[in-house]
């Protein structure tokens, strides 16, 4: 069985599936509910409680949600899952960084956690203009991608005053992006102005290293070094000599 209602705040729908979860219950109740509520909002936020475990649900169930995940994601700012089945937890989790919006599964119980989290902000994106064209970054928690398009003007404006110029990419504090839209973000970000850039000095924890070098090579293509959590003033000093 599944119930929709709209939630206490603007955007929000509310979700209670509990079992048996039905193609019926998916055609006749959920998809009209989504249809009406993303014709009405530019961006809907869905918190999901299930009494349901994965053994619940009918193939025809199963199907309309990998259908309707295909058909509606783009309409989706963020979704929270409120569950006590671990098959679930952990199929959620798995496939949560495939979806192009932020996805946060909660224990049993947790409805105002979840309901919080749905409307706080998650990560953010600080610039600071540190002279003679070095602009320092820093990616902070778990960043969506309307962060990004927020930075883009006054990553913009720096640009426009420095026709070269010189990266301090701080993510010592970065936990990754929420959701394939914000990663496709950063990387059209940088991409953009990839021409322009000089040299770039990325400081942050050990297990970024990898991954952060091979996108400087593949998408920078200029001088780059990356340096340890503790070694931001040695980065600094790097970034700012000849």
């Amino acid at each position: 069985m599944i119930d929709v209602k709209n939630g206490t705040q603007e955007g929000l729908l509310e979700v209670h599936m509990s079992a048996p979860v039905t193609d019926k219950d998916y055609a006749e109740v959920l998809m009209p509910a989504l249809d009406e509520a993303l014709a009405t909002t530019e961006h809907l936020r869905m918190l999901v409680v299930m009494d349901a475990d994965l053994g619940d649900f009918t193939m025809g169930a199963l199907w309309d949600d990998a259908k309707m995940g295909i058909t509606r994601w783009g309409g989706f700012d963020r979704i929270a899952i409120v569950t006590a089945n671990a098959a679930m937890t952990r199929l959620v989790r798995g496939f949560s960084i495939f979806m192009p919006c932020p996805v946060k599964v909660f224990p049993k119980y947790s409805e105002d956690e979840a309901r919080l989290w749905l409307y706080e902000s998650l990560g953010a994106i600080h610039q600071t203009d540190l002279g003679d064209g070095v602009l320092h970054v820093a990616l902070l928690g778990k960043v969506e991608a309307e962060v990004y398009g927020e930075e883009t003007e006054d990553l913009n404006a720096f640009i426009r005053e420095n026709e070269r110029f010189r990266l301090l990419l701080d993510i010592r504090r970065f936990d990754g992006w929420q959701g394939l839209s914000a990663m496709a973000a950063h990387f059209r970000l940088v991409r953009d102005h990839v021409g322009q850039l000089e040299k770039a000095a990325i400081v942050g924890n050990a297990s970024w290293k990898s991954m952060v070098v091979e996108v400087v090579k593949r998408l920078i293509g200029a001088e780059a070094r990356y340096f340890d959590n503790n070694e931001f003033d040695a980065a600094q000093a790097w970034i700012k000599s000849d």
